[in-house]
């Protein structure tokens, strides 16, 4: 049995003590300063508000002000927080880490410093103290789940990644189910450039649902808009490979669960979805955050963050000018307040492969 440390008590953070106390370890939920409400219900009533289920009975937890008693011991520490609260963490699990802990990462995003993009477990690494930041072991979960999935013990197959293979093993060992199925991967920067570009290229496939919506919805036929949320779903893969191969990624992780798998499920719904749908109806983005008060949309946060890191590969050579349209695109559309205005045709014209000869037989 091993002591396990989620700080963060949002969904997908909390989700995880699901396989862990089936597992049978000694799981300790800590919320952050925000998440006050959930730790409440958590220790009055075993009830989780937001996962809408009892947590178990070997998941204890902690108010904010008791993460170093929650720390003490712990073999892993999982970092649940949103990408907005790496910094927060780091400030706040570093004065209580010990050598050879591991620090897990649920969240997903990528940050722009001093001109290059940085995946958040080296942010993480950046901001804890010395020597503390090189005598702890980072990783982190790429792929396809949704947490009310996972707390309900549906199938889902994700990726656990280190540049340390040797933790992986253990990782795997402590989280892996019948139901929750890890592979392993030390292509770090690859899975977490993935995990960070699905939420705006997501956001950007569900401009579609709005986009019919403003032309009236589905015609007398029944014609829907899927060719068009399938042409920006290919666009943002094809852009994540470009991004992914130049900053030193596998190809192989964009073409699995971290890239296309983590994709998919992401475009199925969610806040990212639900802004894209506003944008497509052709509200402003100003306008279309006054209709999700108190949200948080991942999505716009890493296009912010990532496009600055993406214009200066492109002043550097690193990528072509015109190799991330849609990208671009929906930076324009979220912090210029202007209407979408795809040029359909600027897809595809840079891909970070030779596509094979054609037959001559």
């Amino acid at each position: 049995m091993a002591i396990i440390t989620v700080v963060g008590a949002g969904v997908m953070g909390s989700a995880l003590t699901f396989p862990l106390s089936d597992n049978g370890h000694q799981v300790r939920l800590v919320g952050t300063h925000l998440d006050n409400e959930i730790i409440g219900s958590c220790l009055d009533r075993r009830y989780h508000p937001r996962l809408k289920r009892q947590i178990a009975e070997n998941v204890t937890p902690y108010y904010s002000h008791d993460l170093a008693e929650a720390m003490r011991g712990a073999e892993v520490i999982v970092l649940g927080v949103n990408s907005r609260g790496v910094h927060w963490a780091a400030e706040h699990i570093g004065p209580h880490l010990v050598p050879g802990q591991i620090i897990h990462m649920v969240t997903k995003g990528m940050e722009t410093i001093d001109g290059k993009l940085t995946i958040l477990p080296d942010v993480v690494h950046d901001n804890l103290p010395e020597p503390i930041r090189d005598q702890v072991h980072y990783s982190a979960i790429g792929g396809p789940c949704i947490a009310g999935e996972l707390a309900a013990r549906h199938h889902s197959a994700v990726v656990y990644c280190s540049r340390n293979p040797e933790i992986l093993p253990r990782l795997r060992s402590y989280f892996g189910t019948p139901y929750y199925h890890i592979w392993t991967s030390t292509d770090l920067v690859g899975v977490e450039v993935c995990v960070a570009l699905k939420n705006p290229y997501a956001l950007a496939a569900g401009l579609a649902a709005g986009v019919l919506e403003k032309q009236g919805g589905a015609d007398e036929s029944g014609a829907q808009m899927h060719n068009y949320a399938a042409a920006i779903f290919a666009q943002g893969l094809a852009e994540t490979a470009i991004i992914v191969k130049a900053l030193g990624g596998g190809m192989e992780t964009v073409y699995s669960l971290p890239g296309a798998g983590d994709l998919f499920v992401t475009t199925q719904g969610g806040r990212n979805s639900r802004m894209g749908r506003l944008l497509g109806m052709g509200l402003a983005y100003s306008d279309a955050v006054e209709e999700m008060p108190n949200e948080t949309i991942e999505g716009v946060d890493a296009v912010v963050s990532i496009m600055p890191g993406v214009k200066a590969m492109i002043e550097r050579g690193e990528i072509p000018a015109d190799s991330v349209p849609l990208l671009t695109e929906m930076h324009r559309i979220l912090t210029r307040n202007q209407p979408i205005d795809f040029d359909f045709n600027s897809f595809f014209s840079k891909l970070p492969f030779t596509p094979p000869e054609p037959s001559k037989a």
